[in-house]
């Protein structure tokens, strides 16, 4: 023993407070409080921690020799907590669930870190197998990696049952394995008084002036008569509560969500709340589940953990701090059982000596001080430390290795001077005999003690997933062992808290755990299936380890789990190390699949609701519903129908607030557990449902998305039936339900091509669905939400429906209830109702379009298109004001751009017709609806600021701005409103408009729409230099203007002409344009006098003609390309047939109608030309004699070319032609123009 050990102070050992401990592995932790260590020379290890002591160690006062021990002192029988109940008379039998109230005390332990749980005397007996011949019968239980060590006295069971007739096939089983009929020993008349005598000597030593008091003969034989009644009703009469003795309060932890905690902290109120059923006799008293011990120590011996109760008195004082004192005749020696008994208590118990008193015939003769670790050499006492420890290591890993299923009592026996020891499974025995599992009186203490453990590990948070395999098997096994008609309440718990186990907010890819398939421990189901593989696993070990059975056995073998043939081979070190290793429980089957997640989640939540429901006593009015019958889903339509399912909705958004007092419709009472309970089922599988729905939403299963989140609401629907106030928390969650019911709505109106589709899907439903359904529908019709979530037929419908549910949640999350909560939830909801009331808007302004494109021509505009254009502009007017409550400037642009739509839309609806249906006049109606479209326009740029916001949507409000400017003008230009205006008025209006127009042709910018804006912009300059051209031509007396409007037109024409040229899809636009500007020039020159002038005029409109090669470059080309992808070329009578079924692209009418322009414009020119070459009065130079040489030339081709030649033959000639016109730099000008 080390010097530490007696020097240690006694308040460090006992202490009076139980500890709480923090992890699971309990002796490791503990044992850094109280690093005290004993060696058994060196032999084996050992350490002892109290977790909890009734009191210090007494002060005592040995009694003086010669004391007379069979007198009792003055404070005999005395109640006093420094003694345990062995030294008051009472039975020193083990209970038969002391292991179970010592574990209910310390759950943090059970499981895990601790090997045994048990009282110290079942620890020796156990200990003392290969020295004793005397008979061992201990029930065995499993709880995770901890093993439950309970005496198990056989012949009591028997005794007491034999009242019923219950257990009568063990009472058979058991006298076929002593073949012999069975009989009760009866305590011998020593047994008593040597037990009489010890507790006398132990109150002397307690008592101060150890005075001895005469006691009555009779009331010392009634006293006998007490211990001897009190020895052998050790089994309990009625089990009670373990929170009736001391109550383990479930600490609070952080991170634990409120339903969590109701359902973890239920098994307290579980067990007070429910009527028990007694096991034996009510008359008699019995602790019960008490731990009435008088501590609990956490022993480590080597390496075996284990959790005891002792009540072994320790006194100290003087130089003795703790001893433990024993009383033995002088005459009789100490043998290697008593010595062993003595060695075991102080190791247990952390003692470092004993004092030994030796009486003769009940007189005090002497005292001897022995130290601990000389006990095993004291004579005629010897043994071997080491074997003690091997046998220790033996029959712990015997247990393991055979007690392997959670919930089942194991039968560990050793008859009287039998050396064959033997395990039996008696709840599979119980199954054997057709017995009901719950007359085995270990069921309930077993399932409470699951029950509790897994509680414990589900509060802590911060290994939650460590610990979920272990919850979910703890769990499984505990419901499997209960009867759901007497156990309701700790079933509907347990579901609950499996239910838990499955996190809906889960990423994808689970973190934590590992699958089934991914190789993940089948433990953690706890099924049949894995019960199967265990017993394969025990035939196999039993190969390997000889103390199995074989079947080939004696048939009372046969029905072992396992055989220790001799007890001689627990001496024999690592005889029977375990190698089937008790399988850890840790590892939990995370799903991949999220709907396989909420499918567990909902199978639980089934199961709890079917506990709650049976335990209610007065049965729903509603008729019983068939599983196999599917719900019958309604759907109304008309306004009427809507406008009461939106009441209805409105009202069970709001919080509602007013108290249940009265039965529920399934006759619930309000408070009761089954009230609670059920709320946090109904809300769980609200939960699920919800997770279920968004899940499909992903997948684009709309159909059954839409089931997923009716079945979420009609669970909402039957929770605040049961439940008069809703917390924020849950609101929040409904808020998130009616904003994805507004979301599938949404979706459902948009794809309204794969309706018959979602119809299917929304039709389906599974046996659990139908079997949840009916349960809610015990509490509540359920009708609340059928107007959001029935399956619409009219797309219209679909959006008013999701714009309600949007609202909806939007006016929930600004209620009184949920204002305070700082939700990130109400940004994303008013995005939400932006875009569907954007939708609606869109919706009934495509309706307003369509309506206007049926109507006739000359009918005004209608009042059915004017309420359509009232609805569409009030929901862009609503969806701005969303987007702008949330600052997105982006969508907010969109909106204001949609309503510059609706605004054109409504301009076009107000076009005048004549009589002869031709366009009238550009009316002032259109004007006001473009200028109004034109505002909205501009607030959207005002609204974005900058093209850095959203280069996309600045494009696009950029591009419609320029497209309605350029439609006002052009209106005003083709339709101008003379009737109204003067003609200048209106060239200054179109004149405005084009440049405004022009202004917003993005050139610059490298786009998509760069193409668009070229062609755009090159039409803005022709048609502006068109209209000043024909205000030129028009126009009489003002010389200032005319050469205002000539110079206007020439930079229009030439700038039309520059951006015709870089685009290569418009060569009718450029040859038209080319033209005109030649029409131009002629004009310009018909007002000059004198021939040189002419001549340079018409050289210059001759420079322009040549251009035109450009343009008949890119029409023989496309005309070209055409041809080729043409698989039959069939020549045609007429000259441009063809070509005309080849160039599908290009409109062949106005390339023919241009040529016919062309061609007497080109000739009319050269001819004009020639005459003026000819006439001018100068000697010609060099040079014009060869460009008159060349003219004269290209017209005489001109004039005799064939006039019924193919296009494409023509269209080579005029480029020849044009061709030897153009200079040479102008030659290479076009070429590189044209690559």
């Amino acid at each position: 023993m080390s010097s530490a050990a007696g020097d240690r102070n006694p308040g460090t050992l006992l202490d009076n407070v139980k500890e709480d401990v923090g992890s699971p592995v309990c002796a490791e932790d503990c044992s850094k409080r109280d690093p005290t260590m004993y060696f058994g020379n060196g032999e084996v290890k050992s350490s002892a921690v109290v977790k909890y002591s009734a009191a210090p160690p007494s002060t005592y006062a040995l009694p003086e020799e010669k004391t007379d021990l069979k007198m009792p002192p003055a404070n005999w029988l005395r109640e006093n907590p420094q003694l345990g109940s062995a030294v008051l008379g009472s039975s020193s039998k083990s209970k038969p669930f002391s292991s179970f109230g010592i574990a209910y005390d310390f759950i943090d332990c059970i499981g895990n870190g601790v090997d045994v749980v048990s009282d110290s005397e079942n620890i020796k007996k156990l200990l003392k197998i290969p020295y004793s011949k005397s008979h061992v019968s201990m029930a065995v239980h499993r709880v995770g990696r901890t093993l439950l060590v309970d005496e198990l006295d056989i012949q009591e069971l028997f005794r007491r049952s034999s009242q019923t007739g219950d257990w009568t096939w063990l009472k058979e089983f058991y006298q076929r394995l002593n073949d012999q009929k069975w009989q009760r020993k009866k305590k011998s008349k020593e047994h008593w008084y040597q037990k009489a005598i010890l507790s006398k000597f132990l109150y002397y030593s307690i008592n101060g002036d150890g005075a001895a008091e005469p006691v009555l003969d009779n009331m010392n034989e009634g006293d006998d008569d007490k211990n001897a009644e009190e020895c052998s009703s050790s089994w309990p009469a009625t089990f009670t509560s373990p929170s009736d003795a001391q109550e383990s309060e479930i600490p609070e932890q952080e991170g634990v969500s409120a339903d969590r905690k109701f359902a973890l902290g239920q098994v307290t109120s579980v067990l007070k709340e429910q009527n028990l059923p007694t096991l034996f006799n009510e008359g008699e008293n019995s602790q019960g589940l008490r731990n009435d011990f008088v501590r609990n120590i956490m022993w480590t011996f080597e390496d075996i953990h284990m959790l005891v109760g002792s009540n072994m008195p320790i006194f100290g004082g003087g130089r003795y701090p703790a001893v433990s004192l024993k009383l033995r005749e002088s005459n009789k020696p100490i043998n290697i059982l008593t010595g062993i008994d003595y060695w075991l208590d102080n190791l247990m118990c952390n003692v470092p000596e004993l004092v030994m008193c030796f009486h003769v015939n009940g007189i005090v003769q002497k005292y001897e001080m022995i130290k601990t670790e000389d006990i095993p050499h004291l004579e005629n006492s010897t043994f071997s430390t080491r074997v003690v420890k091997d046998i220790a290591q033996n029959i712990l890993s015997f247990l393991k290795s055979n007690c392997t299923k959670e919930g089942h009592t194991y039968w560990l026996f050793k008859a009287s001077g039998s050396d064959i020891v033997k395990l039996y499974d008696l709840t599979t025995l119980c199954e054997e005999a057709e017995e009901e599992k719950y007359q085995n009186p270990f069921t309930l203490p077993v399932a409470v003690l699951l029950y509790k453990v897994a509680s414990n590990l589900m509060l802590k948070t911060r290994q939650n997933r460590k610990h979920y395999g272990t919850v979910r098997t703890l769990l499984l096994n505990c419901v499997k062992l209960l009867d759901q008609e007497r156990h309701p309440q700790i079933i509907a718990s347990a579901y609950y808290m499996l239910s838990e186990l499955f996190q809906l907010n889960e990423p994808s890819e689970g973190d934590g755990g590992e699958s089934l398939r991914a190789g993940g421990l089948e433990d953690s189901y706890s099924d049949e299936d894995r019960e199967e593989e265990e017993e394969e696993d025990l035939t196999e070990d039993s190969d390997e380890n000889s103390s199995f059975s074989d079947g080939s056995k004696l048939q009372d073998d046969s029905k072992a789990v396992a055989v220790i043939r001799s007890v001689g081979e627990l001496s024999v070190p690592e005889k029977y190390k375990s190698t089937h290793q008790i399988r850890p429980s840790g590892s939990f089957p995370v799903s991949q699949d999220k709907e396989e997640r909420c499918r567990h989640i909902l199978s639980y939540v089934l199961m709890g609701l079917k506990a709650v429901d049976g335990s209610i006593k007065r049965e729903s009015d509603l008729p019983a519903a068939d599983p196999n019958t599917p719900i019958p889903l309604k759907y109304e339509d008309g306004a009427s129908a809507a406008e009461k399912g939106l009441s209805l909705l409105l009202e069970r958004a709001g919080p509602v607030q007013a108290d249940l007092k009265h039965p529920t419709r399934s006759g619930m009472i309000p408070g009761s557990w089954q009230h609670h309970m059920k709320m946090q089922l109904f809300l769980k599988a609200s939960k699920a449902y919800y997770v279920l729905s968004d899940a499909a939403t992903n997948l684009l299963k709309y159909g059954r998305a839409l089931r997923y989140i009716k079945l979420s609401m009609q669970c909402y629907d039957a929770y605040c039936s049961v439940n008069g106030t809703l917390s924020p928390r849950v609101l929040q969650l409904h808020s998130q339900c009616l904003s994805l019911c507004g979301d599938i709505q949404l979706m459902l109106a948009q794809n309204a091509n794969n309706r018959a589709a979602y119809l299917e899907e929304y039709s389906y439903q599974t046996k659990d669905d139908q079997e949840i359904l009916h349960s809610l529908h015990r509490e509540s019709s359920c009708q609340a939400f059928n107007m959001v979530t029935d399956l619409a037929m009219d797309p219209e419908y679909q959006l008013f429906v999701s714009s309600k549910c949007y609202e909806a949640a939007h006016d929930l999350l600004i209620s009184e209830a949920l204002k305070e909560e700082n939700s990130d939830q109400l940004p994303q909801l008013l995005k939400r109702l932006g875009n569907i009331r954007n939708e609606m808007g869109v919706f009934y302004m495509n309706q307003a379009a369509a309506l206007q494109t049926e109507k006739e021509m000359k009918k005004p505009v209608s009042t059915a298109e004017q309420e359509l254009w009232k609805k569409s502009f009030s929901f862009f007017e609503k969806g701005i004001g969303d987007f702008e409550a949330i600052g997105d400037k982006t969508n907010t642009a969109l909106l204001l751009c949609n309503t510059g739509r609706l605004m054109r839309i409504c301009a076009q609806a107000h076009c005048t017709v004549m009589a002869d249906e031709s366009r009238g006049e550009f009316s002032p109606e259109e004007a006001l609806y473009y200028n109004k479209a034109i505002d909205y326009y501009l607030s959207a740029m005002r609204s974005l600021g900058s093209r850095e916001i959203h280069p996309a949507v600045w494009d696009s409000v950029n591009w419609e701005l320029s497209t309605t400017y350029f439609t006002l003008a052009t209106l005003l230009q083709d339709f101008a409103p003379l009737s109204r205006k003067a003609q200048e008025q209106i060239e200054r209006e179109v004149t405005e408009a084009m440049i405004k127009s022009l202004k917003y042709c993005d050139l610059q910018t490298e786009s998509a729409r760069q193409p668009l804006y070229q062609y755009r912009a090159a039409t803005i300059h022709h048609r502006l230099a068109s209209m000043y051209h024909s205000c030129f031509r028009n126009q009489v007396g003002d010389e200032h203007s005319r050469k205002q409007h000539r110079s206007l037109a020439e930079l229009h024409y030439s700038k039309a002409v520059s951006l015709f040229l870089s685009l290569r899809e418009a060569p009718c636009e450029l040859l038209r344009t080319l033209l005109e500007r030649v029409a131009f020039a002629e004009f310009t020159m018909a007002g000059q006098s004198s021939s040189m002038t002419k001549l340079k005029s018409l050289t210059g409109a001759m420079e322009i003609m040549t251009e035109a090669h450009h343009a008949f470059r890119l029409i023989q080309k496309e005309l070209l390309e055409k041809e080729e992808e043409s698989s039959e070329p069939a020549a045609s009578e007429s000259p441009i047939g063809s070509d005309m079924a080849a160039a599908a692209g290009l409109d062949l009418p106005e390339v023919t109608r241009l040529i016919g322009v062309f061609e007497p414009s080109f000739c009319f020119l050269l001819l004009q030309i020639i005459k003026l070459m000819t006439t001018v009065k100068r000697k010609p130079s060099n040079k014009d004699e060869e460009m008159l040489k060349t003219y004269k030339n290209v017209y005489s081709k001109l004039l005799r070319a064939d006039k019924s030649a193919p296009l494409l033959d023509r269209i080579q000639l005029y480029m020849d032609l044009l061709q030897q016109l153009t200079p040479q730099t102008g030659s290479d000008g076009a070429n590189k123009q044209e690559e």
